[in-house]
């Protein structure tokens, strides 16, 4: 009883809990995709917050202070075409925030795994960062499978 009363004092209002120890989400609306890897998304309580993927990295077009990588564009525009103007499901990891304060998460759309089909695709590479590391191995395999049929960035860069 303890545990859950804590649990939801950490939960935003608009945070669903998960079911069965599954972590917790939320329906949002993507307002646009910054780059490859990242999404401005507006909360269910009219919130505007910055979303960073969890377990991949792509190819910078943003960064300051760095000029565009090889590949970046082209996650960019991937990113962009599949998630701008949709709604989306954030399932959150269990560190919440990154060191610049965007949030953390898993994405899906239509439950297609967005963070998946960019390792997939050969757009991102992957990036673990503990705790964040629920679907590691995963992503780790699909990385090897594109980079071995020179996918995306595999075979470009």
């Amino acid at each position: 009883m303890l545990l859950l009363a804590v649990a939801l004092v950490l939960l935003r209002p608009w945070e669903e809990i998960g079911r069965d120890g599954e972590p917790a989400s939320a329906s949002v609306y993507v307002l646009r995709a910054v780059d490859g890897d990242t999404i401005e998304v507006r909360l269910p309580d009219g919130e505007v917050e910055d979303v960073r993927y969890i377990g991949v990295d792509t190819p910078e077009t943003v960064k300051p202070d760095t000029p565009v990588q090889c590949f970046g564009p082209q996650a960019s525009d991937f990113n962009h075409g599949l998630v701008e103007h949709r709604r989306v499901r954030l399932v959150f990891g269990v560190e919440r925030r990154d060191v610049y304060g965007r949030l953390l998460a898993y994405v899906y759309l239509d439950g297609r795994f967005v963070n998946a089909e960019l390792v997939r695709r050969g757009l991102a590479r992957t990036l673990t960062i503990p705790p964040n590391d629920r679907f590691a191995g995963s992503l780790k395999r699909l990385e090897l499978a594109a980079a071995r049929a020179g996918r995306g960035l595999w075979g470009a860069c």
